[in-house]
């Protein structure tokens, strides 16, 4: 009898002990319009072989109902590919990750359109000779690591999802955010340029920009605890994280050093 005891307690403390499935977090960047090498038949075939419990998609959730079905008939890659997916595993979910309010929220602070400004009088400073060298190296330099990010996003998934590629694109935004700046921020010509903003009040290219490269970490720092909450709020389930490849090396980054400690685990599409 005590023997029998005994061997039901080793038994609940067996299982009490046994870790509890990991969730796991897939992120794949994307491109939003189709390729002929990236296109939601593509990406369709990548959801299939990952088998996600859920899909957290680069949109905020005023492009859900209350039960998080899209609101309009998707026609970028992400939404057309988890469509189809959905119609074949209806069980899968759906879940957003954006910063609410994203492109109203820029636009309302007067981001937009000052970053586009802003690279035009820099374009045409450039052009004029009117830059000093170190001011000239750093936009050409910008926009000289964007043929590599070409090259790589002509060929399948699996070269823009790596730790070289995400390396690539955190060099080409570390120069849009951080160096470009440096030039805007002590030339005059940003200070004395303006762009009105929605309630009327205007803003400097160089504020404006400011701001913009600001929102670059807002914005990424958001969404990785937004795939956070969503991943903490089903345990053990399989999540897959669409989002722009650009937006994969910082999301990935967020990510691991938000799940230290968790049982959660990032993985790649392609990996078993």
């Amino acid at each position: 009898m005590k023997k029998g005891i005994l061997i039901a307690l080793l038994s609940v403390v067996i299982l009490s002990c046994k870790k509890e499935k990991p969730t796991e977090i897939i992120v794949i960047g994307t491109q939003h319009k189709p390729v002929p090498n990236f296109n939601a038949d593509i990406l369709f075939d990548i959801l299939e072989d990952v088998q996600p419990d859920f899909i957290l998609h680069e949109s905020d959730s005023s492009h859900y109902t209350a039960d998080f079905k899209f609101k309009k008939e998707p026609k970028e890659n992400e939404g057309i590919a988890s469509l189809k997916y959905q119609k074949k595993y209806p069980e899968v979910a759906f879940r957003p990750h954006e910063f609410e309010g994203r492109n109203q929220y820029r636009i309302n602070k007067g981001m937009r359109p000052t970053d586009k400004l802003t690279f035009r009088l820099l374009d045409s400073l450039n052009k004029a000779d009117l830059l000093t060298k170190t001011e000239s190296e750093i936009l050409n330099t910008y926009r000289d690591h964007l043929n590599p990010l070409i090259e790589i996003a002509s060929k399948s998934a699996e070269y823009f999802n790596n730790e070289k590629a995400d390396s690539l694109c955190e060099i080409r935004q570390f120069y849009q955010y951080k160096m470009i700046p440096k030039i805007t921020n002590t030339r005059e010509e940003f200070a004395n340029h303006f762009h009105t903003k929605p309630n009327g009040e205007k803003i400097s290219y160089r504020d404006g920009y400011q701001l913009w490269a600001d929102f670059w970490d807002l914005r990424n720092q958001t969404m990785a605890k937004n795939i956070l909450k969503t991943a903490e709020q089903n345990q053990g389930k399989r999540l897959v994280v669409l989002t722009g490849f650009m937006h994969r090396y910082y999301i990935r980054k967020e990510l691991k050093r938000l799940i230290e400690g968790k049982n959660i685990v990032l993985k790649e599409f392609y990996q078993k």
